[in-house]
């Protein structure tokens, strides 16, 4: 029941938050809130919290999701014997979330963004088999390496005067790549991706809500707070841009060749992501905010029929097993296809408003053909294996040996994905309509214009023809596959450098404490002073002795010398 009351709590708050977003937004308040921790040192530690309307409606639709996932725990998670621990875990995190939502500080953000690495290593480790530990270990050392980035910039800001960085209009550059890095690995950005698919590993719930609006968007969220500081850099904005448009062609083309349902899905976020950092890096922030809202409604909806099929196929999540669901389970299979067509951008549903804007944006700007080529080849890959899903699950044949557990009949299940395919049809709409964000009078010719449409089609027959026709793979383009399905090596390339990491630490720690500091410093050093205070010792014990000895020598040498 815990669950259910957590659930009820997060929909009232998101319901209210977001009427105070739109309330917000047409008076144009904005209250910040300023809370001294305490002083070190003439160093004042604040605690900054800022209310605004684009802080107001993240946050209703974090918690509406949120409220979403507590529900359908409640029939997912119900064998669970930790159940309550789990649903304490997801309410910290959320918790985490809405703390990095709300501080315009950066000592305030460290809290939440390190609340978020830690929290998602304790649910990506939930189940307790290697597999999770190896890819929990992969997912919190990836974030401290952008954390890291954060911390350095805290130091950097220390010298300017304050944490608030509302305060500044331009920073050092140094600043700004950190908050860069810091952003990139939150978000799974290249070469930073290795580590989105291996967090799979966590409970489907969890994914849910990871991957729609809490710890992947945290690091697009923080760049388009600062947006205004990362536009002064503009020849950094352009290199970061190609490397947002090389995440969503390497992970529209992983998609392409995966079999795993979860991580099919986790390839379209990382995609949808780099979609997101593209247009930020171009300067519209208001844009990338629009698609990130959007994307959190029919990404988590995705997740939760992904969820009901898995738990339905007894854990089996290859999708050439989904054969024939459309008849034994046809309110899931509506959900999931409703959803993967906002995510291709069909026209109407809430993937379209944000999702055309967008390419319509990168046309206008022009930047460059390489690019321009690249970055609509990934919007048709996203339509391909959305359409590859789409077939594997409506016209594939039944290849499981029983149907006896294909079934949708999970109220509190069901409940969750109609509020969501409600939000997936209509919050589109809805929020071009009452936000009203600043968007550009587009004119482009008319073959511009088809292109968009030019790709899709082309993407939609790629999707088919994988689909219809088993292409075999030759002994020749085996290494070409796996590059492609390995998101071009990624997960070898950082699993090398954690072992080189640690190896190289494990030979200084040899080298520093055992070599220098026990045996060339301490253990030396103690030999040479036992040395001396045995010789010292000796004249001690023996004075008397040598004393007599020097003395007859001294006559011997005067008696025949002198």
């Amino acid at each position: 029941m815990l669950s259910l009351y957590m659930s009820f709590f997060f929909f009232f708050f998101s319901i209210m938050l977001f009427n105070l977003g739109i309330l917000f937004l047409l008076k144009k308040f904005i209250y910040l809130m300023e809370w001294n921790l305490f002083s070190l040192n003439s160093v004042d530690f604040y605690y900054i919290f800022l209310f605004d309307w684009m802080s107001m409606v993240f946050m209703s639709f974090v918690l509406l999701i949120s409220s979403m996932v507590m529900l359908y725990s409640y029939d997912y998670m119900k064998e669970d014997l930790f159940f309550n621990r789990f649903i304490y875990l997801v309410f910290l995190f959320v918790f985490s979330m809405l703390l990095m939502i709300l501080s315009p500080n950066l000592l305030s953000i460290l809290l939440g963004w390190d609340g978020l690495g830690l929290i998602s290593y304790c649910l990506v480790a939930y189940y307790q088999n290697m597999k999770s530990y190896n890819a929990s270990m992969l997912t919190v050392l990836m974030n401290r390496l952008g954390d890291s980035g954060l911390m350095m910039s805290l130091g950097m800001l220390y010298y300017m005067g304050s944490w608030n960085l509302m305060l500044y209009s331009k920073v050092d550059c140094l600043i700004i790549l950190m908050f860069i890095l810091a952003a990139f690995t939150k978000s799974a950005q290249i070469p930073f991706s290795s580590w989105l698919p291996a967090a799979m590993a966590a409970p489907t719930p969890v994914s849910s809500l990871v991957h729609s609006s809490t710890l992947v968007t945290a690091g697009v969220y923080l760049l388009i707070r600062y947006n205004h500081m990362l536009m002064s850099l503009s020849y950094v904005s352009k290199y970061m841009f190609i490397l947002s448009v090389l995440t969503m062609f390497m992970s529209g083309l992983g998609a392409n060749w995966e079999n795993d349902l979860k991580k099919i899905i986790a390839l379209s976020t990382l995609s949808q992501l780099g979609l997101m950092m593209s247009i930020l890096f171009l300067g519209f922030c208001n844009l990338a905010f629009f698609h990130l809202l959007t994307h959190a409604m029919f990404k988590a909806l995705l997740f939760m029929c992904a969820g009901v099929i898995i738990h339905s196929m007894k854990n089996f999540q290859d999708i050439r097993y989904m054969g024939g669901m459309v008849k034994l389970m046809p309110y899931t299979m509506v959900c999931f296809n409703i959803s993967n067509m906002a995510l291709m951008g069909l026209p109407f549903l809430a993937g379209f408003y944000s999702k055309d804007l967008i390419l319509e944006e990168v046309m206008f700007m022009g930047e460059g053909l390489y690019i321009f080529l690249l970055f609509f080849m990934s919007v048709g890959l996203t339509v391909s294996y959305s359409l590859r899903l789409f077939f594997y699950s409506l016209f594939s044949e039944i290849k499981m040996i029983s149907t006896f557990s294909l079934s949708d009949h999970n109220f509190c299940m069901n409940m969750s994905m109609i509020i969501m395919v409600f939000m997936s049809i209509v919050s589109g709409k809805f929020l071009l309509f009452y936000l009203s964000f600043n968007i550009d009078f587009i004119i482009l010719p008319y073959y511009l214009k088809s292109m968009v449409l030019f790709f899709m089609m082309l993407g939609s027959v790629m999707g088919a023809m994988i689909f219809y026709f088993k292409f075999s793979v030759s002994l020749k383009l085996i290494y070409l596959k796996d590059f492609f399905n390995k998101m071009w090596f990624l997960f070898n390339i950082f699993y090398y450098l954690i072992y080189l990491g640690m190896t190289l630490s494990m030979k200084y720690t040899i080298l520093n404490d055992k070599i220098w500091n026990e045996s060339i410093l301490f253990k030396n050093f103690l030999e040479k002073m036992f040395f001396f205070i045995r010789k010292i010792d000796f004249f001690y014990i023996n004075s008397f002795k040598l004393l007599l000895f020097i003395y007859f020598y001294l006559l011997f040498f005067m008696f025949f010398f002198v």
